[in-house]
């Protein structure tokens, strides 16, 4: 008889995550910080996000004063340990949204280099990819669900076997305040 092969390491039961976040917002983390010429290293007045979820940068005031800039987020992961990132670069002379694909948890300091103008500013948000506080190496998940309602289309999901805050979820439907279930197996 032909050998199978290992069979996989399904614990048979399919795991819940289940969130309340608020709807996503570009000033959850931080409010717009206005440019003064130089780097600029926020620790104060930060909220963290609500649930674990990635962030984002807005740019903004002046267009022709917003430079093409990368602003980095340190803060912890689900698990505690600091992770940081730096998120995609800023559209020059145009107010940009930019989006990260780390989860954080908490958000500890923001880094935010000078623009081409002190008419500038740049603001720290929450983003819609909520954390599945797990490792997978693959893709599992089952269902997501918004306010009870199955999601139609399949959520884009992003996996990492070594990093937890890799591991994330973003559904079809904008976040509204209302719980997400994601049904996965863990693998």
């Amino acid at each position: 008889m032909p050998s199978l092969g290992a069979m996989p390491a399904f614990d048979g039961r399919i795991r819940t995550k289940k969130v309340t976040p608020a709807a996503a917002s570009n000033t959850a983390v931080h409010a717009a910080v206005t440019d003064n010429g130089g780097t600029q290293t926020v620790t104060t007045a930060i909220t963290n996000p609500d649930v674990p979820r990635n962030v984002t940068a807005t740019s903004g005031g002046i267009g022709a004063d917003i430079k093409a800039i990368q602003v980095t987020v340190t803060g912890t992961n689900e698990e505690g340990a600091t992770i940081s990132e730096t998120l995609p670069i800023f559209t020059v002379n145009t107010p940009t949204t930019v989006v990260g694909s780390k989860i954080f948890a908490t958000v500890t300091s923001i880094s935010i280099p000078a623009h081409d103008g002190t008419g500038a500013t740049t603001a720290i948000g929450s983003g819609s990819k909520i954390g599945l506080g797990d490792r997978l190496s693959r893709n599992t998940v089952v269902a997501a669900y918004l306010n009870n309602s199955k999601e139609g289309t399949d959520p884009t999901v992003a996996v990492s076997s070594s990093a937890i805050e890799s591991n994330s979820v973003l559904l079809n439907s904008a976040l509204d305040g209302t719980e997400v279930a994601i049904d996965y197996y863990r693998s």
